[in-house]
């Protein structure tokens, strides 16, 4: 338990911290799944759409310390290479 005026501050930060870091990575992960739902469906326009709209989201994610940047790029690469593959 925090018993000091700064630890109890760091810990109300941290609360929110991970509240704002759940919301964004929940928000990729949204994202990530219509792309995934957009590949099942064989459709390579739709695919391509999502993923662009996936892209910023996921590199935000990065800048903001949610991912690792190499998690980003090998995720956004492994998702266009199944894309490419579906035409």
């Amino acid at each position: 338990m925090a018993n000091t005026p700064q630890s109890k501050k760091r810990a109300r930060q941290t609360e929110h911290r991970y509240e704002v870091n759940r919301a964004r990575r929940s928000r990729i992960r949204t994202h990530l799944r219509r792309v995934e739902e957009a590949i099942a469906s064989g459709d390579q326009a739709a695919a391509k759409e999502a993923l662009q709209a996936a892209q910023p989201e996921l590199m935000r994610g990065v800048t903001k310390g949610v991912f690792h940047r190499n998690t980003a790029s090998r995720k956004l690469s492994r998702l266009s290479h199944r894309i490419k593959s579906i035409g």
